[in-house]
């Protein structure tokens, strides 16, 4: 029944993906914590710097992100992020427009948290003389990284599924892999049933244990 799967690295293609949302993901939450920082700071040149980053890159396409990377990047301006081959230019490049799309909503999901710190406690802790950047780190990212790990488990599953649209620049990465088998093979369902089945697999366990983490984690007013 599933012989069709023979002669192709079904495994490796999703290793790929996992690879994509891991590197993706941390980069994300690097980046999209900065870009909360800056959305939530009192100079008015960091806050409008989020903010228009924030709005503009979010309702941008992914694949539009995607694909300037490899064109405008990388074929036009010759931006090779250090890789030498092609493969790996292209999933670094990859890993670069996911990470500047999905920071955006990181930030507006750590913003939401952030919101739910009470505000006499930012003034207390500036009463007691700590500066913006240290209350914002000691106060009030400690209790707003709390109260955002579910949306923040959002993020990650519609990252991981957005690592499908690499494929429009040649990261192999499983989109590539179904696509390839579809024209080889002619079996659509089960293909496309096998890598429904491969995305439920990686998605489902991360929902399921963020899940149970925001519930312990999770802070109680």
């Amino acid at each position: 029944m599933f012989d069709f799967l023979e002669g192709y690295d079904l495994l490796g293609a999703f290793w790929v993906t996992v690879r994509l949302t891991l590197y993706s993901g941390v980069g994300s939450l690097v980046w999209g914590t900065v870009l909360a920082a800056m959305r939530v700071s009192p100079v008015p040149l960091m806050r409008g710097f989020g903010t228009a980053y924030v709005n503009v890159v979010r309702n941008i396409p992914l694949t539009v992100i995607i694909i300037f990377t490899s064109l405008g990047l990388f074929q036009t301006l010759g931006v090779s992020l250090g890789a030498d081959d092609f493969t790996a230019i292209n999933f670094r490049l990859a890993v670069l427009g996911l990470t500047a799309y999905t920071s955006a909503f990181v930030c507006e999901a750590l913003r939401s948290g952030i919101n739910t710190v009470p505000v006499g406690q930012i003034e207390a802790s500036r009463a007691i003389g700590l500066s913006f950047a240290q209350t914002l780190r000691l106060v009030v990212l400690p209790q707003a990284f709390r109260s955002v790990v579910g949306p923040l488990a959002n993020v990650l599953i519609a990252l991981t599924k957005n690592t499908t649209v690499s494929a429009a620049i040649g990261v192999a990465e499983a989109a590539a892999l179904m696509r390839e088998m579809i024209e080889n093979e002619a079996q659509l369902i089960l293909i496309s049933a096998v890598f429904a089945a491969g995305f439920v697999c990686l998605t489902l366990p991360t929902g399921l244990f963020l899940g149970w983490v925001s519930k312990k984690v999770s802070v109680r007013r």
